[in-house]
């Protein structure tokens, strides 16, 4: 297990992005924390660890935005209007779990008994206006 307190953005980006260097595909990052703990903030540290270089964004209204480009791609859900097996296989979910990318999973609460494999998650959560703790558990961190 690893803990940090990030007090920014700009931390949060930098500690997923150091985070993003020892993976080698296959992971899933499941995320944890309530709406407005940095999870999309720290999805773009992991895909400019992973080397990609364009915006990243919620996938709230996709439900999947892909980061390829980089060393690996990065498959960024949106979990949160998920409420089936059926929702899971129409939205893909299990085909990029078969890709060899990293994927990352907002709201992963609602998906915990579709995870398997190589699951690392990060629980992100507010200790004032701008500091967070985050706290990564599995995959070797």
């Amino acid at each position: 297990m690893t803990e940090a307190v990030t007090r920014s953005p700009a931390e949060t980006e930098a500690f997923a992005e150091e985070m993003a260097k020892r993976l080698s595909g296959g992971e899933i990052i499941a995320f944890r924390g309530p709406m407005g703990m940095g999870k999309t903030c720290f999805t773009r540290g992991l895909a400019r660890g992973l080397g990609f270089t364009g915006q990243v964004t919620s996938p709230t209204f996709a439900l999947v935005n892909e980061y390829v480009g980089g060393r690996l791609p990065l498959y960024h859900f949106d979990m949160f209007r998920i409420e089936s097996w059926e929702d899971l296989y129409s939205c893909g979910f299990f085909d990029y779990m078969e890709m060899g990318g990293v994927i990352a999973a907002e709201w992963s609460e609602n998906i915990e008994g579709a995870l398997s494999g190589d699951v690392i998650f990060v629980t992100i959560e507010k200790t004032d206006e701008n500091s967070r703790k985050i706290t990564v558990e599995g995959g070797g961190f």
